[in-house]
């Protein structure tokens, strides 16, 4: 038979025309954009790795400068502690100082004056006893016409104040 003879050269035709084109396209794409796609890939992974790699350094080093902003940072507040506690405690001597002299002088004043009012009050003490003895004198002299003397006049007074 014709037709069977003829479908075994048609199919052989086809066969060997299939293989040429998937060998082809074997060619093309495995051994030609497979292996392009493939190193593509790998760098992109060796990429993404090494930039891991650079953040975690980089994580690294933020941690380190970061605590070491903090100790700084602590540093800077205890020394500003111990500076202000030092100009507190100058501060503290300076007013206690002026307030030591200032207090003296507020007892000298307060002396001074209590020496003036003390010396006042003598002198007022004094001027009262003469006037009260000017006026014994001249009373009895009014009212019992005996004279007395200026000293007994004195001693009188003296005695009334005083005692």
């Amino acid at each position: 038979m014709p037709q069977i003879e003829q479908v075994a050269a048609t199919y052989a035709s086809q066969l060997f025309w299939l293989l040429v084109t998937f060998g082809l396209a074997f060619l093309i794409v495995g051994r030609g954009m497979v292996p392009k796609v493939q190193s593509t890939m790998d760098a992109r992974d060796n990429q993404v790795a090494a930039d891991l790699k650079a953040a975690e350094a980089a994580r690294a080093q933020a941690d380190a400068d970061e605590a070491k902003w903090r100790a700084d940072e602590d540093a800077a507040r205890e020394r500003a502690r111990t500076t202000l506690a030092a100009a507190k405690a100058e501060a503290t001597q300076a007013t206690e100082a002026r307030l030591a002299v200032s207090d003296a002088e507020h007892a000298a004043r307060v002396e001074a004056a209590e020496a003036r009012n003390a010396a006042a009050s003598n002198a007022a003490a004094a001027e009262i006893e003469t006037v009260a003895a000017e006026a014994t004198l001249d009373i009895v002299a009014r009212l019992s016409g005996a004279t007395v003397t200026e000293d007994e006049a004195r001693g009188a007074v003296k005695a009334v104040l005083h005692g």
